[in-house]
């Protein structure tokens, strides 16, 4: 494995992970709550304001955050507006499964983000936590939404 020495990161707070072109920041069960609970939001209203359905796998619908017209982030605002709630995706940018592939992988993403290649060095163990974290953080299914609305529905 290509970062066994460990690999150097540190944002540079460029926010290009965050907009600038076309993507999607999927949610999980664990990144609704943080997010709604952070904006004192109902899941019905958090997702009514911030979220979209987003293509996956085999035709699945998912949760994910909105866009700006100009591809920014919903939560982007000189800074993630919810940084303390931030989804896991973002939490653990850049250390995700395919972007450790192989070290030519991990570099021509360092093209785009002048954070890595730089700065703090993170070990192995600590890289291998934020892929595991990354790659278990499953996103919520368009049924499973809305069956946490009709749940907090009924509890009303």
């Amino acid at each position: 494995m290509f970062y066994e020495n460990g690999l150097n990161f540190e944002c540079q707070r460029c926010s290009f992970c965050c907009g600038h072109s076309p993507g999607f920041v999927y949610l999980s069960k664990r990144d609704l709550d943080a997010l709604r609970g952070f904006f004192n939001l109902s899941v019905k209203e958090f997702v009514e304001k911030y979220c979209r359905w987003a293509d996956y796998y085999y035709g699945e619908k998912v949760l994910a955050l909105l866009e700006k017209r100009n591809y920014d982030c919903i939560l982007w605002e000189n800074g993630c507006s919810a940084y303390e709630a931030r989804p896991v995706q973002c939490s653990t940018y850049p250390f995700w499964a395919w972007m450790l592939k192989d070290k030519q992988t991990w570099d021509e993403c360092a093209h785009d983000c002048p954070g890595m290649n730089k700065g703090k060095l993170w070990l192995k163990e600590e890289i291998e936590k934020n892929k595991s974290g990354y790659v278990q953080n499953t996103p919520l299914k368009k049924n499973e939404v809305e069956a946490l609305i009709q749940e907090e529905l009924n509890k009303a």
